[in-house]
């Protein structure tokens, strides 16, 4: 990005919650169902039908804006958005106006939330984007374009959708990407929605505008449209940035307009000169009555779970890893699950931790498992580990034994017992093979007193080799080192 000019990002981003049932009808929520069999007059608009509130959908709602730290509304309601295209065929949303269920809040930048790119170069590390509110409206329809034809799907219409509406506080692609992953990440841990992209359950618009630098006022706001991956955010507003800028640099003006992103071609396309607020004719829906929420408030309360951000810490508190590795921990709820499982009473926290995030995920990924299906239990692996950090294994042996435990789940000591790996660490035998092989290799006794620290390293590898592997490789080290003082 010209470092003449700064962008001034904003995303509104739609979250399909986790519900049974549609947001004001009893229509199941499918996804993947044979198209149009989950379907009823009140999600297909039909006359007189009459819509009827979604509790759990209220519910989760607000439960996602104890996450980020909003303020509950004493009261909302819902408001008719008015607009028509085929895939609402109400000619109108029931959606949430100016008395939305959520207030303010906000959603935390943490570091590995950035793209790996990024994660060195953070310009204001633990930054907070803002939330303008979170309201609760119902899902359109799902339209198909073929090649001479287009369907509607009405599946999805009525589905309870979340609208998260950020302040407009993002700097630049790489700050939208972390939001947009945090965000996720908080979603999945309150379990409101799998927010999966690749199935629609999640999906953002971008609003974006550039400015000289040193100026006040914001560039004219162009939005992005229906943005289904996170990395392609980061793409659409790389190259957004940079065609406004070009405009501007070469005396053009910018319009405020609705764009689309085409990912294949790298480029934004006009799809329509945007609407203001006042074209969708905003009113109260004749339905709906206001809702009290201090029932739901009071329930969801009682389902809200640890913040990523306290999982962090309480790692590092509870189990003495690293800053780094609890984040990659917490970062996965199936990962992390399976850490707090093996190091619970256990002493060995950091060294699970290693073993967790190298070992085993490199193994999963490579057996193309998930970690549910990992057939080494925590507490097996916990064994293991002890193994090694108790001298009876050394390093070699115990990724020998995690590789056999991983194909067949048995215990790492039957394993260990099988195979005659078990480490020789008395000392008194390990002592007469020293006396051994320094009596064999005097050149070398003579080359470590007159300080060439590598025969030292020679006179252990000889030591090793004598005990065909089994001693324990520090008390080898030790004993010759105290042996030729």
């Amino acid at each position: 990005m010209s470092q003449e000019y700064t962008a001034t990002i904003g995303l509104e981003v739609h979250v399909q919650l986790k519900t049974r049932s549609k947001m004001f009808c009893a229509c199941p929520v499918e996804y993947g169902a044979t198209p149009n069999t989950h379907t009823c007059p009140v999600c297909l608009g039909l006359p007189g039908a009459l819509p009827a509130m979604n509790e759990e959908a209220l519910k989760l709602t607000i439960l996602t804006g104890l996450m980020l730290g909003c303020k509950i509304a004493d009261v909302c309601k819902f408001d008719r958005k008015s607009y028509y295209y085929p895939d609402m065929p109400k000619n109108y949303q029931i959606s949430q106006y100016d008395m939305p269920l959520c207030l303010g809040g906000g959603v935390p930048l943490h570091d590995l939330a950035y793209p790996k790119d990024a994660q060195k170069n953070i310009a204001t590390k633990n930054k907070v984007i803002h939330l303008t509110r979170i309201h609760l409206e119902e899902d359109v329809a799902k339209s198909f374009h073929l090649e001479t034809a287009s369907g509607i799907d009405f599946n999805r219409a009525g589905t309870p959708l979340m609208e998260i509406v950020s302040e407009a506080e993002i700097a630049n692609p790489e700050e939208a990407f972390a939001y947009l992953t945090s965000l996720k990440q908080h979603l999945i841990y309150a379990g409101v929605s799998d927010a999966d992209m690749e199935k629609g359950q999640m999906r953002c618009d971008v609003n974006v505008s550039v400015r000289p630098v040193g100026t006040e006022k914001f560039g004219t706001k162009i939005e992005l449209k229906n943005l289904n991956t996170i990395s392609g955010v980061r793409r659409a507003l790389a190259y957004e940035i940079d065609r406004q800028i070009g405009i501007l640099r070469g005396g053009g003006s910018l319009q405020q307009e609705t764009r689309r992103w085409d990912d294949d071609l790298g480029e934004t396309q006009l799809m329509r000169i945007k609407e203001s607020a006042h074209d969708y004719r905003y009113f109260p829906d004749p339905d709906l009555m206001p809702v009290k929420t201090d029932k739901l408030l009071a329930a969801a309360k009682e389902l809200l779970p640890e913040t990523p951000a306290q999982k962090r810490a309480r790692y590092e508190k509870d189990f003495g890893v690293s800053e780094y590795d609890a984040a990659v921990l917490a970062d996965n709820l199936e990962l992390g699950a399976y850490f707090e499982k093996a190091a619970t009473g256990s002493p060995r926290g950091k060294l699970l931790a290693n073993w967790i995030l190298n070992d085993l995920q490199s193994t999963l990924s490579t057996a193309d498992k998930s970690v549910a299906e990992c057939p080494v239990q925590p507490a097996q692996l916990d064994a293991l580990v002890a193994l090694v950090a108790g001298g009876q294994i050394n390093g070699k042996q115990a990724k020998e034994v995690f590789a056999d435990m991983f194909a067949t789940g048995r215990d790492p000591s039957v394993i260990v017992e099988e195979k005659g790996l078990k480490q020789e660490s008395d000392a008194g035998a390990i002592g007469a093979l020293c006396d051994e092989v320094i009596a064999a290799n005097p050149q070398s006794v003579t080359d470590y007193q007159a300080g060439k620290g590598a025969a030292l390293n020679f006179l252990k590898g000889q030591v090793m080799k004598l005990s065909k592997g089994k001693a324990n490789p520090a008390m080898v080290g030790d004993l010759l080192a105290e042996k030729l003082g």
